[in-house]
């Protein structure tokens, strides 16, 4: 089978990216309440897109390595470490590499 010459597109963005902006909350007594509450929903819907970006990257990584793994048979340990590197590489980051807006409270970075 002839080959159309056309490069497989990358699956994921090698670039860096800038964290989005984020709305804190209003004054430390002030419970459950927002400066701007429209800005804190479109914050919240951000953080949740990110979320699901940094899922679907594990997840096609992850079909990178098995489709190797099972291309190359026995020899995988040799001829699959780039794509096993990729994968080990986002697998290991703190929330698989997820943008996080910069906090003023950095200890928010751990819960949401």
């Amino acid at each position: 089978m002839a080959s159309s010459g056309a490069a497989e597109k990358p699956k994921f963005h090698e670039g860096t990216l800038k964290p989005y902006p984020h709305e804190e909350h209003g004054r430390p007594g002030d419970t459950g309440r927002a400066k701007d509450p429209v800005k804190f929903l479109l914050a919240s819907e951000q953080r949740a897109r990110e979320r699901q970006v940094a899922y679907e990257t594990v997840r096609l990584l992850r079909e990178d390595v098995i489709e190797c793994y099972r291309r190359e048979g026995v020899n995988h340990y040799d001829n699959c470490q780039v794509e096993t590197q990729k994968f080990y590489d986002v697998i290991k980051q703190k929330d698989m590499g997820q943008l996080h807006p910069n906090w003023k409270n950095t200890a928010k970075l751990d819960g949401w």
